[in-house]
């Protein structure tokens, strides 16, 4: 029976960065993972293979669209879908080749298999029990099911079906218009499908800026996606090769259908808990059957939880700042996670990306704010590279002029968004931003033009 101080369950984005965190900190650790590969859903199924994809996809929109434009001449490129799958594959296989390097180098303990926790302090992997002072449930989340939707990963699939597609389907019916729903959209209508996107609300990417959601929904509009919003999805009845998508519009009860080669059901994801034994042990829940945490902490001693499986919201880098923060916790330091700023980003084109509070959020609250607002059409930059769709806006205190919120849509808006998250970290205002000096030219510019929109006025509107 090996023991250790540490033993993390789940080789995710949270569970691999806690167990490096651990290692880093001098405490013995081990790290159980079922899958073949580090990763988790992140580095496997979701995030980076996902991102691969947009980028082939979107390569193929420059050469279709923009190219002759810059003078670049010649017949636009076919696609091979095969070989496009596989560079996909080639790149997770770097990315999960490179998790595994830094557990040697660490020397992390990598238990293969599925786990189980039998009694506090221990974690059971097939016949095998290992003792550990502190275990770290870093399990993840799998896609929610949906009612009536049988997911057979063929013609009725989830982000991981999506991914392994044996052919570009004609028609597409997308379950859901949040994140996964529209980066796997976006993907295939930029490869020639005919992408419906079914959501139950009437906004798109839910908890997002309102001003944001709708310029989003029009700009994806513009790409070729259609919308059917306010709809109810009632069942899908898949065949071999086809399914038909029932749903009923919420404002008259009136029903409807859509055929579709393929439907993709993107309505969330939902802890992924099973068979650990969380009951037997008295670990509690939260009613959505997430585990009830407090400062990462479960109500079982020694037992900690992060990322997915807990409260909050789903995203690998919030599991990895709690990963590192229960590290630092188990050695005796601080362990601290602000999650006033955690930032969220679509790597569709345009990107979104926010952090903080929306406009929505601060009047339901009774906060007194400004905003400053920046269109990417007075960017030089950005319309260089036929990317002067979206804008910046910065919501700040009116009394403080401390930034409270920042939503940007446009141009590598998931790597603008990190300028506003140091600026929230150390307390900085508005002002603040606008008195840095930001190089030309930059996509930058429009972050600093709209905090200059919160003072006297932009330079360039």
């Amino acid at each position: 029976m090996a023991e250790y101080d540490v033993i993390v369950i789940g080789g995710g984005p949270g569970g691999y960065v806690c167990a490096i965190r651990c290692a880093q900190l001098g405490l013995k650790t081990a790290c159980v993972e079922g899958r073949e590969t580090l990763g988790g859903t992140c580095l496997n199924v979701g995030c980076i293979p996902s991102k691969a994809l947009l980028h082939a996809s979107h390569m193929l929109h420059e050469a279709e669209t923009n190219f002759a434009a810059m003078g670049l001449k010649g017949k636009s490129p076919s696609v091979d879908f095969k070989q496009m799958l596989a560079y996909k594959d080639d790149v997770i296989g770097q990315n999960t080749k490179g998790i595994e390097f830094l557990f040697k180098k660490n020397k992390i303990d990598w238990i293969k298999g599925w786990a189980t926790v039998p009694a506090k302090g221990e974690v059971k992997v097939g016949d095998e029990t290992h003792k550990a002072k502190h275990i770290v449930i870093a399990t993840g989340s799998e896609p929610s099911s949906l009612p009536g939707a049988e997911v057979d990963e063929k013609v009725v699939v989830t982000s991981t079906g999506a991914l392994e597609l044996p052919k570009i389907p004609k028609k597409m019916v997308v379950i859901g218009a949040g994140v996964i729903g529209l980066e796997m959209g976006s993907v295939y209508a930029r490869l020639g499908t005919e992408v419906t996107v079914v959501e139950y609300l009437d906004a798109i990417t839910p908890g997002m800026d309102g001003e944001i959601q709708k310029t989003f929904q029009r700009t994806l509009k513009k790409q070729g996606l259609t919308f059917v919003m306010g709809a109810a999805v009632q069942s899908v009845d898949a065949k071999k090769t086809k399914a038909t998508v029932h749903y009923k519009l919420r404002k008259d009860d009136s029903e409807a259908s859509l055929d579709a080669d393929v439907v993709l059901v993107a309505t969330g994801r939902k802890p992924f808990t099973e068979g650990l034994g969380l009951d037997a042990l008295g670990v509690k829940l939260t009613e959505r059957g997430q585990i009830a945490t407090k400062d990462r902490k479960t109500s079982v001693e020694g037992i900690w939880a992060i990322g997915d499986a807990i409260e909050g919201p789903m995203l690998a880098h919030k599991a990895e700042d709690e990963g590192m923060a229960v590290a630092e916790s188990i050695a005796g330091q601080a362990g601290h996670v602000n999650y006033g700023v955690i930032p969220s980003v679509i790597y569709t084109t345009p990107e979104v990306a926010a952090v903080g509070k929306t406009e929505e959020q601060l009047k339901d609250e009774g906060r007194a704010y400004k905003v400053g607002k920046f269109s990417f059409m007075g960017n030089g930059r950005a319309k260089a590279v036929f990317q002067g769709d979206g804008f910046v806006k910065i919501l700040a205190d009116k009394d403080t002029d401390r930034i409270l919120g920042v939503h940007i849509m446009g141009p590598s808006a998931g790597e603008l968004i990190h300028e506003a998250c140091v600026a929230m970290e150390f307390g900085a205002s508005a002002e603040d931003l606008a008195r840095t000096c930001h190089a030309h030219p930059t996509f930058s510019e429009a972050v600093r033009e709209a905090a200059l929109a919160c003072g006297d006025g932009p330079i360039h509107s």
